[in-house]
């Protein structure tokens, strides 16, 4: 039997992500597509593992026996995805003691960690509580009024807890890059950070300086990558989005019609990967 559910719970999966719409979709419903195609998933079959792994080897559910090979499967996956969580939350905490080393500096009014390199960076860098990290090259690139709209960006990412957020999601990811359209839901999910975030900030900035700050700092990344090894580039670039889908952040900046938003009630369905851990009970 448990064998039984460990294989629906794959099929499920499977076809949520199958079939799974990749366009034509707005801004205003992205959020909860990719976030459900995303999240549900890994997370049911996180569900299944704990709840087979409660119930044990031994006893029945149902009228059907129990059996090592669907336990031994649930305590294997469990096992990987502890090594997986184990494995970037210690990643994390390498960044933050890289970080701790910079000196800081207040700039435009906000506290933040120096970065000495030429290459234009910001981000925030941490778990729930976050610092924000500036490099020379963007203090070089832009000037006061492009470096407010950045910061008030970055400050956006930190309102949401970002970091936090997309630290559960990625390890999501990582425990389940064979399902498909794990990688475009992935990329989705960063680009649409990146629009909440710009359209946040742009509450407090002009819209305009946010997106010719990001025309300015993708230029001198252009400029300046040649230069640059590939070990840096993988390090400090770590987000596509800002590369490849630069237009469709300025669309969505231009464009106030229509932006992602979440909408709890509609995020509801992910309640029912919690379905495993009822169906405990019925093993005896």
């Amino acid at each position: 039997m448990h064998l039984l559910m460990i294989v629906v719970s794959l099929i499920l999966a499977w076809s949520i992500r199958l079939y799974t719409p990749l366009s034509n979709i707005s801004l205003r419903t992205r959020w909860q597509r990719s976030l459900f195609c995303f999240v549900f998933p890994p997370l049911l079959l996180l569900m299944t593992a704990i709840a087979v792994t409660i119930m044990g080897c031994h006893g029945k559910m149902l009228g059907w026996q129990s059996s090592w090979y669907g336990y031994l499967l649930a305590i294997g996956f469990l096992f990987f995805a502890t090594i997986c969580l184990g494995k970037l939350a210690y990643q994390g905490w390498q960044s933050l003691q890289k970080i701790n080393n910079y000196p800081q500096k207040v700039i435009e009014g906000k506290t933040a960690r120096l970065l000495d390199t030429s290459f234009p960076y910001s981000a925030q860098v941490g778990f729930w509580n976050p610092e924000l990290v500036i490099s020379e090259g963007l203090l070089t690139t832009l000037d006061k009024d492009h470096l407010n709209a950045v910061i008030a960006h970055e400050q956006a990412h930190a309102k949401y807890q970002d970091t936090f957020w997309f630290f559960m999601l990625g390890w999501l990811g990582r425990i389940s890059p064979w399902l498909p359209n794990t990688d475009n839901l992935w990329q989705d999910l960063l680009l649409l950070r990146e629009i909440r975030a710009d359209r946040q900030a742009s509450q407090q900035v002009d819209p305009l300086l946010i997106a010719e700050s990001l025309v300015i700092v993708a230029q001198k990344i252009h400029e300046i990558s040649g230069k640059m090894t590939t070990g840096i580039m993988g390090v400090t670039f770590h987000d596509k989005v800002l590369s490849s889908r630069l237009n469709e952040r300025i669309d969505a900046l231009l464009n106030e019609s229509d932006s992602p938003i979440i909408t709890p009630w509609k995020l509801s369905y992910i309640l029912l990967t919690l379905v495993p851990l009822i169906l405990i009970p019925l093993h005896g």
